[in-house]
């Protein structure tokens, strides 16, 4: 894994008036915690992101150099913290690591490959599972890790435990656990047809056909009756 670098200042202020003029200045507060005692540190945003970007999913080992001094820290990012409504990065928790001692992260799933399934029957390939848990040296952490796709037919499952995985690499995710399957193709809606569905209509806007009513003759009765 490449090791990215990532300067940091140590912050004395905290409190939310603290964290707000922090913002507005274009620095995120941090904490890196893990080694003799929390350290409460200030980021730059823009480059925790550029250091992410196309990584996104896997965990990061960082280089982090404090400004204005030789001290670093290797460490990863164990949490982002966004707001609700702006969605601007609020805060960053860095975990110092020992380079000699295997730790426990994330690492993304990318799928490679064309499924028969899809190719030939034009099945539908599903990624069940985004990510996995993995333990290793920090030095060891994968940027992804490939769930290689090509060798599914419809109803062909994936899991866990199909997934190539490099040396010194542990993965701690059930085994059993679907990684990816192909399903079959989404059946067609049957249109009913045209003659029926006009017969229908035919039918039912045809009006009702009132038989004459004959005229009642107990009236007539009484009028002979009167006239004797």
């Amino acid at each position: 894994m490449e090791i990215r670098e990532l300067t940091v200042a140590p912050r004395e202020g905290v409190g939310k008036g603290m964290a707000k003029r922090m913002r507005r200045s274009g620095k995120t507060p941090g904490i890196l915690y893990g080694g003799t005692s929390p350290i409460n540190i200030a980021v730059d945003a823009r480059e925790v992101f550029r250091i992410i970007q196309g990584h996104e999913g896997s965990t990061q080992l960082l280089k982090l150099t404090f400004a204005q001094t030789s001290d670093t820290r290797m460490a990863i990012i164990r949490d982002m913290q966004f707001d609700p409504v702006s969605e601007n990065l609020v805060h960053l928790d860095f975990q110092e690591v020992a380079m000699d001692k295997p730790i426990q992260v994330t690492v993304a799933l990318h799928h490679v490959g064309e499924p028969i399934g899809v190719r030939d029957t034009q099945g539908i390939l599903e990624m069940v599972l985004r990510d996995v848990q993995v333990s290793c040296l920090p030095g060891n952490i994968p940027d992804d890790l490939k769930a290689d796709v090509s060798g599914l037919a419809i109803g062909d499952v994936l899991t866990v435990g199909d997934l190539a995985v490099p040396e010194g690499v542990r993965v701690l995710t059930d085994r059993a656990q679907a990684v990816a399957t192909v399903a079959p193709p989404a059946a067609e809606e049957v249109a009913a047809p045209v003659a029926a569905v006009a017969g229908v209509a035919a039918t039912a806007a045809e009006p009702e056909v009132l038989t004459e009513r004959k005229p009642k003759e107990e009236p007539e009765a009484e009028d002979k009756k009167g006239k004797k």
